[in-house]
């Protein structure tokens, strides 16, 4: 049996290794794909050779992430439960793809992932591989192996000579990619608990942020951010040169806890610095070149195309339809925003279009011929008329004691 392992080296895929190759006394391919991790994946593939894998793949998929999954959530303007910008989520279809790929290549007849059974990843790892290879053998060792904790794996790891990083004094788990860093489990798990003060990656606390504010411009083409304050750069570039702008002022950490797909609740910490001002900048973007009913439309739909990438459901033909919409009302979002960052705060300062549909002539207070205010009295009477009916006819009349 040869089996693809989706392999980041941190405590469950160093453990996976072994595990599958005593159970299912399996060829073991580690696959890890570079999404931006950057010094965590030094010296990786020797690791995984030494835990016993045959191969190691580590492929640099850094600008396919961010040009292709990224940036078409970002045109969505979707976010999960009105809050999480999905960075997790979003990197579980590029992995998968790729994994099933290299499946292929390598005349592999199984896929394993380190989710466990309780979390979303699962799901999001495996609607991929049978969206993308419907007969595929998938081995998911967490709902499979003895062990019943992390604690347990440390212990495991320790006997066998596996090297982690994880400790049972700090266990609590962390995924980080170009777009965001997460931070789950362990002392996370009372929802009551401030998280550690030393717990920050991407950005600084917004307390130790400097005193005087930063101001950026960023450039849109048709939806898609394609400068920082006018230098062009690639997808990664880009986002990678604003996590470390919006990170050095603060921005871009949530702490919440939210509706897992599988139906329990989950307390996460997420840093999505870039992101943060990437999505703020793109609806500042939106207001003033996109029509309203557009808007309001695309708007409605942001929470359906968010559960399509929180449930895992990336390649889906609900999610293609979406993005088909969403893509199409982008034909004119181009121009500039300028942004205030300060002390954990982004502001939208400024923002500028060859296709503005904002008309200073018609927003004005001061005298001008395009609008005729008497206009507005028959616009408010139509529109009571409704109104006026439900109360003179006593059926709008308040139920209850009063």
């Amino acid at each position: 049996m040869k089996i693809v392992l989706a392999y980041s080296g941190g405590l469950d895929t160093s453990v996976i290794i072994k595990w599958l190759k005593e159970a299912y006394k399996a060829d073991v391919i580690a696959f890890c794909a570079d999404l931006g991790q950057k010094e965590e994946l030094g010296g990786l593939d020797k690791k995984a050779l030494a835990t016993g894998a045959s191969k190691a793949y580590i492929e640099d998929l850094r600008e396919e992430f961010v040009r292709d999954y990224v940036f078409p959530m970002l045109r969505a303007d979707a976010v999960y439960e009105g809050i999480y910008l999905m960075g997790t989520s979003i990197a579980r279809p590029l992995i998968a793809k790729r994994q099933i790929e290299i499946a292929r290549a390598e005349g592999a007849n199984a896929v394993a992932h380190g989710a466990t059974g309780k979390g979303n990843d699962q799901v999001r790892f495996e609607l991929t591989y049978y969206s993308l290879e419907p007969t595929i053998k998938v081995v998911a060792p967490w709902r499979e192996w003895p062990f019943a904790s992390r604690s347990d794996l440390i212990e495991y790891a320790s006997k066998n000579g596996i090297p982690v990083t994880a400790t049972k004094e700090k266990p609590y788990s962390t995924d980080r990619n170009a777009f965001h860093i997460s931070y789950e489990g362990g002392v996370l798990e009372d929802p009551w608990a401030e998280p550690p003060a030393g717990m920050y990656t991407l950005m600084v606390p917004p307390e130790k942020a400097p005193d005087k504010p930063v101001y950026i411009e960023i450039e849109y083409e048709t939806g898609d951010p394609v400068a920082v304050d006018g230098k062009k750069l690639s997808p990664f570039k880009l986002l990678d040169k604003l996590n470390e702008i919006a990170g050095a002022n603060g921005i871009g950490r949530i702490d919440i806890v939210e509706n897992r797909y599988v139906g329990m609740k989950s307390r996460g910490v997420y840093e999505t610095p870039g992101g943060t001002v990437l999505h703020i900048a793109h609806r500042a973007m939106e207001s003033i070149t996109m029509d309203r009913e557009a808007l309001r439309l695309k708007d409605g739909l942001i929470p359906r195309y968010a559960e399509c990438v929180y449930y895992g459901f990336w390649f889906s033909p609900e999610r293609e339809l979406l993005q088909k919409l969403v893509d199409e009302s982008q034909e004119n979002v181009t121009g500039t925003v300028r942004l205030k960052l300060y002390k954990g705060t982004c502001q939208v300062v400024g923002r500028k279009s060859p296709y503005t549909l904002y008309n200073p002539e018609l927003a004005t207070f001061e005298k001008e011929t395009l609008y005729d205010q008497k206009d507005a009295a028959g616009f408010i009477k139509l529109n009571a008329l409704r109104l006026k009916v439900l109360k003179q006819s006593g059926a709008g009349r308040p139920k209850g004691k009063h």
